[in-house]
């Protein structure tokens, strides 16, 4: 919990790894993309304050103290949320799988959730996976990162048949929340592989699914804006949005905000840290003390309120997620509630 100016913040990272990028786990002959993948992500590292840069040596793995500290001593976060990210093709172990995140499960209890993955290119032995991945962690949410490789494949969309199986599948298994990466690209994944073009259709076809789209789609907001303004169950996750921008790119970071804050919503936009590119600490600190700019080219968009800050730094995932929150923390969301297309627009005239 992060205490401001007599206001307390329940905070859900949403978005957080616990990655094994080290020399040992890089695939042989892979060991190219292995490096260019945790290089590209070390340099979105110094888009953070310079007090908050690591070395490179640290970066590619952190210890559970690490991330204890980093994340709950003084991060701020109440719950935090693995993505897991696989990337099996030049990571020997795999990336940032659900096993890895699982081993902080005993450590920290309650305190972390374990989202799970899919790829429909595996067929019915993905299906089985996700099966027996649902049994031994009871996901919730799944992390898709469309865009990743797999044999001669560069990547799938969310409308593919065998995708929709999986979506089907999922549903079955009791899972409600659909974390898609759309957006920025990492090197050497396809850009185009990461567009937000497939999200509309799928969020339409499974309306009992949350599409919480990560990194909302930047840098092309515009388009993200006007495709979830239509989808009720799509949602904004903040992760590079806060940890890219808000120190980096103010300009920018005040452009994104106001457009997902007039178009998506404050009920429908979800924090996330993205540690380890990033700690959470100076984003959640950050995040509070900051205020649209009386800047011109700002004067339509909409001024934060406390209530805004408190529901997407925690309160709209712990909706999503079902996770208790104090009595005393709690402040109404319109999150996970069923809502006709545009309503958020009608709610705010």
């Amino acid at each position: 919990m992060y205490e401001k100016d007599g206001e307390k913040y329940f905070v859900v990272d949403s978005h957080s790894h616990f990655w094994d990028a080290s020399r040992e786990n890089w695939r042989e002959g892979r060991e190219e993309f292995a490096k260019g993948w945790i290089d590209c992500f070390y340099g979105y590292h110094q888009l953070g304050p310079p007090e908050t840069h690591w070395d490179y040596e640290k970066y590619l793995k952190v210890t559970p103290e690490d991330f204890e500290r980093d994340m709950f001593e003084e991060g701020h976060v109440d719950v935090a949320i693995f993505q897991s990210t696989y990337l099996k093709e030049w990571y020997t172990n795999g990336f940032n799988t659900a096993d890895q995140n699982a081993a902080m499960l005993e450590r920290l209890g309650d305190k972390v959730i374990v989202n799970g993955r899919f790829d429909p290119r595996e067929g019915d032995a993905g299906i089985k996976q996700l099966e027996a991945d649902v049994a031994k962690y009871g996901h919730k949410g799944i992390k898709l990162y469309t865009a990743e490789w797999n044999g001669d494949s560069r990547g799938y969309k969310l409308t593919d048949p065998e995708c929709y199986r999986f979506f089907e599948a999922a549903q079955s298994l009791g899972i409600k929340n659909i974390h898609a990466h759309k957006g920025p690209t990492i090197w050497p994944l396809n850009k185009d592989a990461f567009s937000a073009d497939d999200v509309d259709q799928a969020a339409t076809d499974f309306q009992g699914l949350n599409f919480i789209i990560e990194h909302a789609g930047i840098p092309r907001i515009e388009d993200f804006c006007f495709m979830a303004v239509q989808e009720p169950n799509v949602y904004a996750g903040l992760s590079v949005v806060i940890g890219g921008l808000m120190h980096a790119r103010p300009k920018f970071f005040a452009k994104v905000m106001g457009e997902l804050l007039f178009w998506v919503g404050e009920d429908r936009m979800t924090f996330g840290g993205d540690y380890n590119i990033w700690t959470p600490k100076w984003q959640v600190e950050g995040f509070v003390d900051w205020q649209m700019p009386d800047d011109p080219s700002c004067s339509d968009y909409p001024k934060l309120t406390v209530d805004t800050k408190k529901k997407i730094l925690g309160l709209n995932a712990a909706k999503l997620y079902d996770i208790p929150v104090p009595a005393e923390l709690q402040i109404k969301t319109d999150a996970d509630e069923a809502m006709a297309p545009g309503e958020q627009l009608v709610a705010g005239s």
